[in-house]
């Protein structure tokens, strides 16, 4: 079975923001909005969940802190103890004030890619895969809306043209990938 899906383009953000939230207002549910740049405010009026990237930005650098301390008490007290500064090279306690930089540099090592990879994994934006972008404008200086039709296009064509869209286009979502 064939899904169709209309997307009304928009030239400008607060337009299509107040455009979303009549739109919800009335109950039509929108399922995506693609634009060139953040539309702020938009995900609380189109149902997006908040992201847990945070969460796993600090798992990550957790994981690169826990990292370096292995790695620097191996390294620097276990296998070559070296006497740098007169410092003691028999315990990683006391040498902890001369490894700060270590361990901060490796946190953001760790966070900063497992982010990049863990985002690039969840959006499907690795490299040689096909874009989603049903539009191209949408990169330059469009917004589109995409809301599923169930039997109602020709009400859903009104509110949208209501809402100020300047294209509105039924498409089949299988015909586009």
């Amino acid at each position: 079975m064939e899904e169709k899906v209309i997307y009304a383009m928009y030239e400008d953000d607060d337009v299509l923001l107040n455009g979303a939230k009549a739109l919800v207002a009335e109950g039509v549910h929108i399922s995506d909005v693609y634009s060139p740049m953040p539309i702020h405010g938009i995900d609380p009026v189109i149902g997006v969940e908040p992201t847990r990237l945070g969460i796993a930005a600090f798992l990550y650098g957790l994981t690169g802190t826990m990292l370096a301390a292995i790695g620097l008490r191996y390294f620097m007290i276990i296998d070559w103890p070296m006497n740098i500064g007169g410092k003691p090279s028999f315990s990683l306690l006391e040498n902890i004030p001369s490894f700060v930089p270590i361990f901060f540099e490796f946190t953001v090592l760790c966070a900063a890619h497992g982010m990049a990879i863990t985002y690039l994994l969840r959006n499907k934006t690795l490299p040689g895969m096909p874009p989603r972008n049903p539009d191209p404008r949408t990169t330059d200086d469009h917004f589109l809306m995409e809301i599923p039709v169930h039997g109602n296009a020709k009400d859903l064509k009104t509110l949208l043209s209501d809402t100020g869209a300047v294209e509105i286009n039924i498409v089949d979502k299988e015909e586009e990938h």
